[in-house]
Parts: C-alpha cells; sequence; structure tokens
C-alpha cells in the first residue's frame, strides 16, 4: 500500500514538474524574453530563394508613427527596456524598469558600453525598408507588432553612431563594420523578412547571398 501511495506521488510530482516547464516555456515565448534565432544559413539560403523580388513601394505616407515604437511589455517596461534586459550582462533596473547598471558589446563593432545611452534599439529589417517592401499595405495593428517584434531576431542593441549610420538601408549598402557577424546579420535579415513576407530588391538578394558565403 505504502508503495503504491509513493509511486502515485512520483508520478504526481513529476506531472508537476512537466506543466511548470511548460507554464514556464509559454511565459518566455509570450513576452519574447530572450530574443530570436535567426534561420541556419542552409535554411536561410532556402528562404532567400523564396523571397519575392520586387522595385519597392512608394515611401507616401510613411511615418515611424505608424509603426508605435516601443510598445509596453508589461512590469513598467517597454521594448527597449526589454532588448536592453536580455542582451546585457549584470542589467539592473529600478521599480520604473529605469535601466541603472550593466555592460553590453555591441555585435556591430565589439565595443563594450556601460551607458545605455550609448546604445540604440536596431531593428534589423528597418521600419522605412519594411514600408516599402510591403508593410505600408498592412494595418497599424501588424505594423506594431512588426516594431516590437521580440520573437524573430529583429532588434538588437547595438551602437547608436553606427544604427544611425545605418538609417534605412538594406545589406547592398550598409554592413556592420564587424565583418564577422556579417553571416548573422544576414541571416537574422532574411528570417525576419520571410516570416514577415516582405519583399527584396536584386541588390538587396545579390548582397545577402554574397554574406550568406562567409558563413562556416
Amino acid at each position: 500500500m505504502s508503495g503504491t501511495r509513493t509511486r502515485s506521488l512520483t508520478g504526481l510530482l513529476a506531472t508537476a514538474a512537466v506543466l511548470a516547464l511548460a507554464a514556464c516555456t509559454v511565459t518566455g515565448a509570450t513576452t519574447g524574453q530572450g530574443g530570436g534565432g535567426s534561420a541556419p544559413p542552409g535554411q536561410a539560403g532556402a528562404q532567400l530563394a523564396t523571397l519575392t523580388v520586387a522595385g519597392g513601394l512608394s515611401m507616401a505616407g510613411y511615418s515611424r508613427d505608424r509603426f508605435h515604437i516601443w510598445a509596453a511589455q508589461g512590469g513598467n517596461c517597454d521594448t527597449r527596456d526589454v532588448v536592453l534586459k536580455r542582451d546585457g550582462q549584470g542589467v539592473a533596473a529600478d521599480g520604473n524598469c529605469k535601466i541603472t547598471k550593466g555592460s553590453w558589446t555591441s555585435p556591430y563593432n565589439l565595443k563594450s558600453y556601460s551607458d545605455p545611452l550609448q546604445l540604440d534599439i536596431d531593428h534589423v529589417v528597418p521600419l522605412a525598408n519594411a514600408w516599402k517592401s510591403g508593410a505600408k499595405s498592412w494595418t497599424d495593428v501588424q505594423r506594431t507588432d512588426f516594431a516590437n517584434d521580440l520573437t524573430r531576431p529583429q532588434l538588437l542593441a547595438v551602437d547608436a553612431s553606427d544604427n544611425r549610420s545605418k538609417g534605412d538601408q538594406d545589406p547592398s549598402t550598409w554592413k556592420p563594420p564587424n565583418q564577422a557577424f556579417w553571416c548573422t546579420y544576414a541571416t537574422d535579415w532574411i528570417t525576419v523578412k520571410a516570416y514577415w513576407k516582405l519583399t527584396v530588391t536584386a541588390a538587396e538578394k545579390a548582397a545577402l547571398t554574397t554574406m550568406l558565403d562567409s558563413c562556416t
């Protein structure tokens, strides 16, 4: 009888552990904390081949306000706060989610920073580029989801000057100064465009193909 109780208790504990793990997994997926991974280079190459090549839509009507950055993410944090926490080391914040300390390394230049004000949160696929490659026809809700996408590899804490140098350029005219990051940058870009069904220009596709060649 005691053996039966022990086995039952063990089974209940195992079930509880599985349910707890599932709850944690769902929570992580919902908040997006931890970011999202890009496709492996081989898969990214296959995804790139499926993207529609087009010249781009008109920029008429474009405004960053149409994308609503940064959206609230709970706990007094917005999307920028979440990315800074995710991409940094030893990050601390006060009760209002103001980042008070931490350290960050920008993947674009491999320089390290301790002041979050020296960092921008880069949209890997810039908002203006998204607009002319398909987002112009989206709803404002879809554009908000895109601009605050914590699931795909769309948001990175990077050197502010690099981000502003990049602007709304695609890989045919701007690449990260750190060439060792080109493979990741290309796969991130392709992963985002494939998920959101955005188009690419011929020059953009050629540049991405070249950057994938740097993958080992």
